[in-house]
């Protein structure tokens, strides 16, 4: 069972909020302003597995989770996941959002319009795709067989399969073994979350949610 852990107090986030209200992702889907507190990282017991508390010093108090306003026509319990502002939302109801900071890898830019959850899961197998082996062959060669869930595993502690029909998009949420990467590009993989992010947001969704991927400014919701 994954035990809980406590949310950090009340800080002076004013400054961030003007920030961001001035970035919207599409005229249908509109931040405005942080509600509430980043949470914090630490040590998190989940099954056979201890991850490891997240030094969040070294990373943007923006991409930390945290709920905020949020605008959409979207409904409750969707994901909208803005790649360009490295933002993954879900969608509440009553004009907010749970937000979280996510890394995006190469992967990750080549899928755009709506999916759903069909696959969920805890401690994920890794095998890397073709491209990957193909592109880094010393780094991933070796693991054609693919690798058994842990904490070097490059899905984290949970992974989200997102379909279109019975197709798999090969388009992943998951976690990371480089939290420090949150909030920038990397060579490859989906989008990856801080592993008590992709625990929480695994915890509030369900097969069958509606995920909306933007890339670029551009809503490509349906």
């Amino acid at each position: 069972m994954v035990s809980a852990f406590p949310f950090a107090r009340l800080s002076a986030i004013g400054a961030l909020a003007i920030l961001l209200s001035g970035c919207a992702s599409s005229s249908d889907l509109i931040e405005t302003a942080i509600i509430s507190p980043p949470t914090e990282y630490s040590e998190l017991v989940d099954g056979l597995h201890t991850i490891p508390a997240v030094d969040t010093s070294d990373i943007d108090p923006a991409m930390l989770r945290q709920r905020v306003d949020y605008t959409t026509r979207e409904p409750v319990g969707t994901i909208v996941i803005d790649t360009a502002a490295r933002h993954l939302y879900l969608v509440e109801g009553d004009g907010k959002a749970m937000r979280y900071g996510i890394g995006v890898g190469k992967e990750g830019l080549a899928f755009a319009g709506t999916a759903i959850i069909k696959r969920k899961a805890e401690w994920p197998h890794w095998t890397p795709t073709r491209n990957m082996m193909e592109r880094e062959p010393a780094r991933y060669g070796h693991l054609a067989g693919g690798m058994v869930g842990g904490l070097a595993n490059p899905l984290g502690p949970r992974a989200l399969y997102l379909y279109q029909g019975e197709r798999d998009t090969m388009f992943r949420i998951h976690g990371t073994t480089e939290p420090e990467t949150i909030g920038g590009a990397v060579s490859s993989g989906c989008i990856r979350l801080i592993n008590q992010d992709i625990i929480d947001l695994y915890s509030r969704v369900k097969i069958g949610s509606r995920v909306v991927v933007i890339q670029g400014s551009r809503a490509m919701s349906s």
